[in-house]
């Protein structure tokens, strides 16, 4: 039995000792619980709206303040006029735009009915159904408190409408998210995997030692997994399109050529881990951990980001697949040109040189 118990005891030595084993005992737990609790929630808040106020009125203006303090909203922009509305959908900032008929206080007064017409970016379906019922309740609770005060009973008429995804399927919003998850799979772990491999089994030594240089070395690794990345990233958009009627309403020129640059920056995240890692096991558990569960929950692919408290948000912004999703949305869903995803693709692009240029400073010192 003693032996046994000392058996035991120096198994319990061997786990204090290794940092890596106790992190993850004790360090993913906690990490994925706190992510968990924070980024699933069935709550919003904060959702940019934009109004366009037609009449201008004391009963629209306290709806509009009705709205704002309810805590659900912040305004982002007061519209002038009807052609505003599909450019600020496309800036993609804007989630609803609630559109006040003219004479509104007039017609409340005079018929006892007023319309609203209620605009929500149905891109992301879930949002766009919450966000309207949050609206439709705060003008049910303003119908109600007139009608206790006044004799005549009125009534607000709210026309929805869901903008780019009319029947609110599911599928318009995981067809680009499975798209990040895949092709963040594909690229980036099997490429950490492929160049780990080489020098685990002391194969890398001889690869530099051939005629071909490191560059070429790692470039041949790495085009077969960006030839296939992209091969599966256009057979998902075409199952999507032709299977599951998901629209391309954007150039299909520019949705392949972001894709790629997408596959680019993976392949340099995937080559980054490869620098940094010496085992198979340990380029797995990076890339399965360390970019699969942020791809799911910290990407906007699920879950609002604006839901997330600001330092999640602040750690989304440095997710590549949470600015690729937005540009394929975007492109796919909204028709947008380059002139409205400029911003994301220039992230991407400082992302994979960032990347390519850490993985060659790693690579060159872990060769002298």
């Amino acid at each position: 039995m003693k032996k046994f118990i000392g058996f035991i005891i120096k198994e319990f030595h061997h786990i204090f000792r290794d940092n890596r084993t106790l992190v993850i005992l004790f360090g993913m737990p906690v990490v994925q619980l706190l992510l968990f609790g924070y980024v699933i929630t069935n709550e919003i808040k904060d959702a940019r709206i934009a109004i366009l106020d037609h009449s201008k009125d004391i009963v629209t203006r306290e709806i509009t303040v009705k709205l704002l303090s309810s805590g659900y909203f912040i305004l982002d922009r007061n519209l002038s006029d009807d052609s505003e509305i599909h450019s600020i959908f496309q800036q993609g900032k804007v989630k609803e735009v609630i559109v006040f008929e003219p004479g509104f206080a007039d017609k409340l007064e005079k018929t006892g009915r007023a319309g609203v017409q209620i605009l929500a970016d149905a891109s992301e379906p879930n949002t766009a159904k919450m966000l309207v019922n949050y609206t439709n309740g705060i003008l049910m609770g303003y119908v109600q408190s007139l009608n206790r005060l006044q004799t005549q009973q009125v009534q607000i008429q709210a026309e929805v409408k869901m903008q780019y995804n009319p029947g609110l399927k599911g599928v318009f919003m995981f067809v680009p998210g499975i798209i990040a998850m895949l092709l963040t799979l594909i690229s980036a772990l099997m490429t950490s995997i492929s160049l780990t491999r080489e020098k685990e089994l002391g194969t890398m030594e001889v690869l530099l030692a051939s005629p071909l240089r490191p560059i070429q070395i790692i470039l041949g690794k790495v085009t077969p997994y960006l030839l296939l990345s992209f091969i599966n990233a256009m057979m998902i958009i075409l199952i999507g399109h032709f299977v599951f009627g998901v629209p391309v309403h954007g150039s299909l020129i520019l949705l392949m050529s972001v894709t790629m640059l997408f596959i680019l920056t993976a392949l340099s995240l995937g080559i980054l881990i490869s620098t940094i890692t010496d085992s198979q096991q340990v380029a797995m558990m990076l890339s399965m951990v360390g970019l699969m569960l942020p791809t799911i929950l910290l990407s906007g692919f699920i879950y609002p980001i604006e839901n997330m408290p600001l330092w999640l948000q602040v750690i989304c912004q440095a997710m590549p697949p949470k600015w690729f999703i937005i540009m394929i949305k975007d492109i796919m869903l909204k028709g947008s040109g380059i002139e409205y995803i400029w911003k994301e693709i220039l992230v991407l692009s400082l992302m994979t040189l960032f990347f390519i240029a850490l993985s060659i400073k790693k690579f060159k010192i872990r060769l002298a």
